[in-house]
């Protein structure tokens, strides 16, 4: 089996593939001070639960935005299954093009999801990524990376507003029922669940006005909160959580590696 992982600021997910998808996956949260036996352990008790022996794992392969965690927890997989991950990243030989000013500065996880959106959609498309911050990764049919957008994410902007204000509380990030908020709590998933959603068409219709050619772009979400901010968007196509895996698993296929 292969093990993909995709490390981010916040979180890092991992999933095990046999075919084109993902037969399990998990989240967990990104900690710079963890050591390579925590995450060999952390790891081994994924494996284990998931019903799956570490050594099932044939091949590895990572896309990482956090230099101070990825040296250890590459090194804490090595230690359970045996094999080193390979790391992803601008400078891999795959089969797309960074058309951008700096390409060795573009994230390992866009580049992954460019290889993911040419190879499974084969069209003009926008791929929205919700994580710690949500990117908007413009990618033509034949796998040019045009660039995009980077704006703050739904959890930074939400934990930023609390952490900055006296009265305002930590608050569940639901739907809210209506965009006039009758409690504190309300007021806030409005703000940032609504505002994001509204942002996000925005930028997709921005972007589509600049689009270098007569194509319509295909918008399709990812990340944790794709499907969430999904439900209130007009823009947003379709969601597909796990791209970055499934462009981590094609990139894989692309580098040579076996499982």
């Amino acid at each position: 089996m292969l093990l993909t992982i995709d490390i981010g600021n916040s979180e890092i997910t991992l999933g095990l593939f046999s075919g084109d998808r993902p037969a399990v996956q998990w989240r967990m949260t990104t900690v710079t001070i963890r050591t390579p036996d925590e995450w060999m352990s952390t790891l081994t008790t994924y494996l284990v639960q998931a019903g799956h022996s570490p050594n099932e794992i044939r091949a590895a392969v990572c896309a990482s935005v956090a230099p101070a965690v990825t040296q250890g927890f590459v090194e804490g997989v090595e230690k359970a299954v045996g094999v080193a991950p390979l790391l992803v990243g601008p400078a891999s030989k795959l089969p797309i093009v960074l058309d951008v000013d700096e390409p060795m500065t573009v994230g390992a996880d866009r580049v992954v999801n460019t290889l993911a959106a040419s190879e499974l959609y084969e069209k003009d498309t926008i791929v929205v990524d919700f994580g710690t911050a949500t990117t908007f990764d413009c990618i033509t049919a034949d796998g040019r990376f045009l660039g995009g957008v980077i704006a703050p994410g739904i959890q930074t902007a939400a934990d930023d507003l609390t952490r900055k204000t006296a009265k305002l509380p930590a608050t569940e990030l639901t739907a809210p029922a209506s965009a006039i908020g009758k409690r504190t709590e309300d007021c806030v998933r409005a703000g940032v669940l609504l505002g994001h959603a509204d942002m996000t068409d925005g930028l997709v219709r921005r972007i589509k006005a600049e689009w270098p050619n007569e194509s319509v772009p295909f918008v399709v979400a990812t990340g944790g909160l794709a499907s969430l901010i999904a439900e209130l968007s007009q823009e947003i196509e379709q969601t597909e959580p796990s791209l970055t895996l499934i462009g981590l698993r094609m990139a894989a296929a692309h580098l040579g590696l076996r499982w």
